[in-house]
């Protein structure tokens, strides 16, 4: 129910928060939400690569527990943005903040195998870290500093982390678009220093707010369409920025867990979904795996 009524209207830009129900939920248990669309609204809100299954068919099925055989099937979400939990005082949030790469895309569909999944797993398998919560906020298709698939990084980061309960730590993904989009269609190149200098603007935000930032090393992608020569003497200066700099409470190498040590600029092969760019499964994994759960013990 929304305000105890049973519907609620969202107007364009708005975002709606229910009343609380009543369901315990386990950690790492997926939850099922179905909403009816009375009639014709438009385009909806969408998050275009969620990798989960969402059934859509005519009538109002709310009450069901299972779909039509015949409704539609995406792999999107439409109109849900999140679902927030009541959980004990000693939990906390690990949001992660990123493109398609922290989104999942080129993972199998329904197997929760993004590595903020998978790091979710990991620290509930270490009793040092049951306490703690991964929050995906990768867009695919997202950039640092310019909006195009969805606002940028920067614009919609109060939206996107401040907003979620108990964030204390962030984990910053993002750049391998903003390299790639720019010095196409009459742009110039994007510099270092610009990328670096976004950077700057989320740690600085985060800092006020008390939320400690694990720097992430932007990953390979040599051999996919849009990479240049250019491109990876930025993502290389990038990184060495992120390693060396101290700005980050914490840094996580995922571009040394995944590049091939024959061909550094490029994906190792077992990680390849054949796109050259988006690690699969076993990629994710050993995304996973980079992190120091110390970092997050109590």
């Amino acid at each position: 129910t929304f305000n105890g009524r049973s519907s609620v209207t969202v107007v364009p830009g708005a975002l709606v928060l229910s009343d609380p129900v009543d369901l315990a939920v386990g950690p790492l248990t997926d939850v099922a939400i179905s909403i009816y669309v009375p009639k014709n609204t438009g385009a909806p809100t969408v998050h275009r690569h969620a990798i989960r299954t969402t059934y859509v068919t005519q009538g109002n099925h709310v009450a069901a527990t299972a779909m039509p055989a015949d409704a539609s099937t995406f792999v999107s979400y439409f109109w849900l943005s999140s679902l927030d939990v009541t959980a004990s005082p000693e939990t906390y949030t690990i949001a992660t903040l990123g493109d398609s790469i922290t989104d999942g895309y080129a993972t199998t569909v329904d197997a929760n195998r993004a590595w903020p999944s998978l790091l979710a797993e990991r620290l509930r398998r270490d009793e040092r870290t049951q306490h703690v919560g991964v929050v995906n906020q990768g867009i695919s298709g997202n950039q640092v500093l310019r909006n195009g698939a969805g606002v940028s990084m920067l614009a919609r980061f109060d939206r996107d982390i401040l907003s979620r309960p108990g964030v204390r730590w962030l984990v910053l993904l993002g750049g391998i678009n903003d390299i790639n989009f720019r010095g196409r269609f009459g742009t110039p190149p994007l510099t270092p220093e610009e990328l670096i200098g976004g950077y700057e603007q989320i740690i600085e935000r985060c800092r006020a707010h008390g939320i400690r930032v694990i720097g992430a090393t932007l990953t390979p992608q040599e051999g996919q369409t849009t990479a240049t020569a250019e491109g990876e003497a930025t993502r290389q200066a990038v990184n060495a920025w992120i390693r060396t700099s101290g700005r980050f409470d914490a840094v996580v190498d995922f571009d040394a867990a995944l590049r091939d040590p024959a061909r550094p600029a490029r994906l190792k092969a077992e990680f390849d979904p054949g796109d050259y760019i988006h690690p699969n499964d076993r990629g994710n994994e050993a995304m996973a795996a980079a992190f120091d759960l110390g970092w997050f013990a109590r």
